[in-house]
């Protein structure tokens, strides 16, 4: 079991079984993406952290997206990932907030969501 198994294991929160959900679909999304705990949270990386849930969030699946844990040149230069579900809402230059729903909605942004990874991990 790793540390994210045991972490989500443990977790108790109200939305569980949609992140049990978007686990499965982030690490299908990429072969190089790996899952640990980072920041009190489940947190997504290739060569760097790129991902974390946003467990604050009760009502509606979000994950904070963003370019790893040391500032890059991309902070104040940016970005550009299509995005032409308008999953992300901009926190910065270089992070964004992707809000996935709940319940049905997280398999019909699915498609949408994996795509948005794909092209976010170029960033990292």
């Amino acid at each position: 079991m790793t540390n994210g198994d045991t972490f989500f294991h443990e977790l108790q929160h109200a939305l569980k079984p949609e992140i049990g959900e978007v686990r499965r679909i982030l690490v299908g999304a990429d072969s190089s993406i790996a899952e640990a705990v980072k920041w009190n949270s489940l947190s997504y990386r290739t060569t760097d952290f790129f991902a974390t849930v946003n467990l604050r969030s009760t009502d509606r699946l979000q994950l904070v997206f963003h370019t790893g844990a040391k500032v890059k040149a991309t902070a104040t230069s940016g970005i550009s990932v299509p995005d032409p579900a308008g999953l992300l809402k901009w926190l910065a230059k270089d992070r964004a907030l992707v809000t996935l729903g709940v319940g049905p909605e997280i398999a019909g942004n699915q498609a949408h969501f994996e795509a948005l990874v794909r092209e976010w991990i170029r960033w990292v």
